[in-house]
């Protein structure tokens, strides 16, 4: 064999993944990036207290799906909120959790983290409190907020 063959055939087999390869036209767009972020649901609690919520994470505009959920970092709400599996992957999942040992103070607690994945465009979001109660049942008045967990809003 001579002292060029190793790089003859190195030559040859790239020619041959470059002759395979799909040809790629000028005049296709192309495909939007894929993108992965995490917002975190947050809640604002009045002099109530709060030991149990449910809201809804809608998108608004654009190309994203809800890919994970994750609890929070509020005392009594680190575990994940019980939701629907099947929302999973769709634009709106309703989200719920109750802890009637720890009631959340006056205050902004986070209580969940959900992750999507966005293509194109920025989504927009909106997320409702649909229900929010005290330790005793009663229904208190709460607001939610979504923020990036990098620290912007969405």
């Amino acid at each position: 064999m001579s002292r060029h063959a190793p790089l003859t055939l190195a030559a040859v087999a790239a020619l041959a993944a470059l002759a395979s390869a799909a040809p790629v036209r000028a005049d296709e767009p192309a495909k939007p990036a894929v993108r992965f972020r995490a917002v975190a649901i947050e809640l604002e609690v009045g002099a109530e207290g709060l030991a149990a919520y449910q809201v809804e994470l809608v998108v608004r505009s654009g190309d994203a799906s809800i890919v994970g959920v994750e609890g929070g970092t509020a005392a009594g709400f680190t575990a994940p909120p019980y939701y629907d599996p099947a929302a999973l992957h769709a634009g709106r999942i309703v989200l719920a959790a109750f802890n009637t040992k720890v009631s959340l103070r006056p205050g902004r607690h986070r209580v969940a983290v959900v992750h999507l994945r966005e293509t194109g465009p920025a989504p927009s979001y909106a997320v409702e409190v649909v229900a929010a109660a005290a330790a005793d049942g009663a229904r208190v008045k709460v607001r939610a907020v979504l923020v990036d967990v990098k620290g912007v809003k969405p």
